[in-house]
């Protein structure tokens, strides 16, 4: 039960969990904002051994489970204000979106709208900023629609690609983007 003025996330991830656990932590001792919930398509999941660390209720749905409107009745169990996509491979459902106007963002590992859409996460993003010969990368932090990557721009950090940057430089540099702006913007919207 959330005391009246605190706000609710649940945080859905498919994979190692390193942004839920930034998120997490940020908000740990935070008396407004609190993940309340942790959602996976993965049963080997990395973020369900953070869920279990921090106390976190946690579900893992299959395709089909997140298409089913029983889904809006665990997120109204627990009281949810915001669905925070952290690394979460499958696509939003419409009825969920509808459900949760502008309350649903994602983080994505690249500036939108290059390298953006199905398929692209990981280090697919990062080969693909390399093959492209871009300057520069970064993230985006935007609202979820019904397709992958086309919501609205929350907002956009880039940094810059160094001749010699691999693909484990790309992405620890994004990751370190990712842990620091994305709690902060999480804390914005729901301010």
């Amino acid at each position: 039960m959330k005391q009246d003025h605190q706000k609710h996330i649940a945080i859905f991830a498919s994979g190692k969990g390193s942004n839920a656990q930034a998120i997490i932590d940020y908000f740990k001792g935070n008396e407004s904002i609190k993940v309340a919930l942790i959602v996976t398509n993965n049963k080997t999941a990395g973020v369900i051994q953070i869920a279990k660390e921090n106390r976190i209720p946690f579900d893992i749905v299959s395709p089909k489970e997140l298409k089913d409107e029983e889904m809006l009745d665990m997120l109204d169990v627990y009281e949810i204000d915001l669905i925070v996509l952290a690394g979460f491979l499958l696509l939003i459902p419409a009825f969920l979106i509808q459900a949760y106007p502008d309350k649903i963002i994602n983080i994505h590992p690249a500036l939108l709208p290059k390298h953006g859409g199905k398929g692209m996460y990981g280090k697919h993003v990062h080969e693909a900023v390399l093959s492209n010969k871009d300057a520069e990368t970064g993230i985006t932090i935007h609202y979820v629609n019904e397709h992958y990557d086309e919501g609205a721009y929350i907002t956009q950090i880039g940094c810059h690609v160094e001749p010699g940057d691999n693909v484990e430089a790309l992405a620890a540099k994004v990751q370190k983007l990712e842990h620091e702006h994305y709690p902060q913007e999480i804390e914005k919207l729901l301010s």
